[in-house]
């Protein structure tokens, strides 16, 4: 079966390149949208996968453990294994933080982040909520201080993933328990998850339709997980590959 590659296509200044399939893709992030992802074309460029990719596909499950010996986010990359179709079988083993304790988890971050914006000078409500096994805190912007927010999130997000791990760390420092606390600001995990789940619809679409698998651009965990869980409900088969910050999804057709 041959494979072929989605990429986003990005413009700047006017001018429309595509993400190449080399090892010098890992520096490209889809996140770079900012708050508001840039859209992403209708068409795919595809290319072929050479037999190096093919082989880190079948060691998908090494690659799993070496990332998080390499120091990956082991609260992400659980989520993300939760999310592929051939890890499917293991859901339900992992036990689940009680709900009294999730909460205890966003009130806890909320008192850190309050105590953030008041020495940043930031104005922002605080929401807290449980969301698929995990406790859930945005930043909410008050009227005309969404501007000011967007400073938690930077260019990239790489802000808001630096914040979301200090929030974890202050969870841990108080209960002694490990956290995969999710953060928002300013709405842009949300604006973002949206887009992901689009382009993840139109790929099991493609994958369907030629019966050939496709390989994603490099995402973060937080990304590939939502790709998996549209993978997943659309009855088709997904993976990781690579190493951050080139790892990517792969979807492969039902019974590849």
């Amino acid at each position: 079966m041959s494979d072929t590659t989605a990429t986003e296509q990005q413009t700047h200044d006017g001018v429309s390149s595509e993400v190449p399939d080399t090892e010098d893709a890992g520096s490209v992030n889809p996140a770079e949208t900012g708050v508001e992802p840039t859209p992403v074309s209708e068409a795919d460029v595809a290319a072929p996968v050479d037999a190096d990719a093919e082989a880190d596909e079948d060691s998908d499950g090494e690659a799993d453990a070496d990332a998080e010996a390499d120091g990956e986010d082991e609260a992400d990359a659980e989520d993300e294994a939760d999310g592929e179709g051939q890890a499917g079988s293991s859901r339900g083993r992992r036990s689940r933080p009680s709900l009294r304790r999730l909460e205890e988890e966003g009130e806890v971050a909320a008192d850190y982040l309050e105590e953030l914006l008041d020495i940043v000078d930031l104005d922002g409500d605080i929401d807290i909520d449980v969301e698929n096994g995990r406790a859930s805190v945005a930043i909410v912007a008050e009227e005309g201080s969404e501007r000011d927010l967007r400073r938690l999130v930077g260019s990239r997000g790489e802000v808001l993933e630096a914040l979301q791990e200090l929030s974890r760390l202050a969870v841990h420092a108080r209960t002694g328990e490990r956290s995969r606390l999710m953060l928002d600001v300013a709405g842009f995990r949300a604006a973002r998850r949206r887009k992901l789940e689009d382009i993840a619809a139109r790929v099991c679409q493609d994958v369907k339709r030629t019966g050939e698998a496709v390989r994603l651009e490099p995402m973060t965990a937080f990304e590939r997980k939502v790709v998996h869980d549209v993978v997943a409900d659309a009855g088709l088969v997904s993976e990781s590959e690579g190493e951050d910050p080139g790892r990517r999804v792969v979807v492969h057709p039902a019974g590849a």
